[in-house]
């Protein structure tokens, strides 16, 4: 029998825990490589960008598998469609770690796991959308804690992982070992996720959110003819560029300050701390007063700070302050960020609608990276020499600060609010 609209079901909490699982192991197996980038470089006998390749795969990918994954998760549901997601994260993560010790078949897996990332990414307001309207940006935010606890475990666990697996000698190492952790992981991940999920009936919500859905292509159109999911789309290009490429490269980026790939990784875990608990406050207290904007622009403004710490400081107190900072703001105001895209867009689907402003966000990352990849002389010569690394990081970091003041004045070009108001008898 189809549940009455504005009826909420316990079983959503059972769908957005095994969706949440999901998003851990995807997010896991993005950055699996890039705390243990000169390892690789090493083991592979390759140079630093093909090793980074391997993270901007997920990006790269992404603008290709986006709008296709949108269209199968807003038409079939989410039972198929992030089902999809997690059949390739399952069998590309095991088969990855199978076939570690060979460059060409990590690079084919990784791009398999890769596709399957917009699978999943682009459901979070889908699934969130079971939820009263009044839970929606926290019900965001939980399966943006578990990808940002995913980046812990990569950042925190690959390091010390590759460093008991030492064969021989400081430059011998187990790439295999590692990654067929992260590839048994991946398939607990993918099997929860297909045992326990099925497809949640939307919560309407009041007012204008009881309209019609448009259909995948009618949304599409009518995306870009909402200013405020325009300034979205520039705002998360430039916030999530900003940290895909800041994740990349973050053990380039503190080497120079004498930090060890192990305090590397410390410095990376705790932006996904601090991340993890920015997810948690910030969309709850969005939920709270039932505002958007506000939220949005101190997330925006707050990163700052954090980002001109990981520029300038050398301390590495100072270094792991401006790190939490950096991922509490930046992390924290994602949520609200998908949040605010399914309210402005709608009647949009709200797969569509989050799938465009990631898009946004992908394309930025994979820009800022090819920027520095290629002019800030990436390579492992430059890692001998620490000046000449240092010079070439913080020019781009100062790039990056400038972005984000601009992202500020955007942020305050938004609608004043873009929630809708529950009514009595919302559940």
């Amino acid at each position: 029998m189809r549940p009455s609209i504005g009826r909420t079901h316990s079983y959503r909490w059972v769908v957005l825990a095994v969706f949440s699982l999901l998003n851990l192991v995807v997010e896991m197996n993005w950055l699996a490589f890039a705390p243990i980038t000169r390892e690789c470089m090493i083991f592979y006998h390759t140079a630093a960008m093909t090793i980074l390749m391997l993270s901007m795969s997920f990006m790269v990918l992404y603008l290709l598998v986006s709008l296709p994954a949108s269209y199968v998760i807003d038409t079939y549901g989410i039972r198929t469609g992030v089902g999809i997601g997690a059949l390739l994260t399952g069998g590309c993560g095991l088969l990855r770690g199978i076939y570690a010790s060979n460059l060409t078949m990590v690079i084919v897996f990784q791009c398999g796991l890769a596709v399957g990332q917009p699978f999943v990414l682009n459901a979070i307001t889908k699934v969130a959308s079971a939820f009263p309207v009044r839970e929606r940006a926290t019900a965001s935010g939980i399966p943006i804690m578990a990808q940002f606890i995913g980046i812990i475990a990569a950042f925190l666990l690959s390091p010390v992982l590759l460093k008991e697996s030492v064969v021989a000698g400081a430059t011998s190492y187990d790439i295999k070992r590692v990654l067929m952790l992260y590839g048994y992981a991946s398939l607990v991940g993918a099997i929860t996720f297909l045992l326990f999920i099925r497809n949640q009936p939307s919560t309407a919500a009041v007012g204008a959110l009881t309209v019609a859905r448009l259909s995948f292509f009618a949304g599409l159109k009518r995306l870009f003819k909402q200013r405020d999911m325009v300034l979205l789309v520039l705002l998360f290009f430039i916030g999530l560029g900003l940290f895909n490429s800041i994740s990349t490269f973050l053990e380039l980026i503190l080497v120079p300050k004498g930090l060890g790939k192990v305090e590397a990784g410390q410095v990376g875990g705790i932006m996904m701390v601090g991340g993890i608990i920015g997810a948690a406050i910030l969309p709850a207290l969005s939920d709270r007063f039932q505002n958007r904007k506000t939220f949005l622009v101190l997330g925006l403004t707050g990163l700052i700070p954090g980002l001109v710490g990981l520029t300038f400081a050398s301390d590495y107190g100072y270094l792991m302050a401006s790190s939490f900072a950096f991922g509490f703001f930046l992390i924290g105001a994602a949520p609200i960020g998908f949040q605010y895209s399914a309210e402005v867009s709608h009647p949009v689907p709200e797969a569509t609608s989050q799938g465009m402003i990631i898009l946004a966000g992908q394309i930025g990352g994979i820009a800022l990276i090819t920027v520095v990849g290629l002019l800030g002389h990436v390579t492992i010569q430059s890692l001998a020499g620490v000046a000449q690394s240092s010079s070439n990081l913080t020019r781009f970091m100062i790039i990056f600060i400038m972005l984000a003041m601009g992202n500020v004045i955007v942020s305050l070009m938004l609608g004043k609010s873009a929630t809708v108001r529950l009514s009595g008898n919302e559940q």
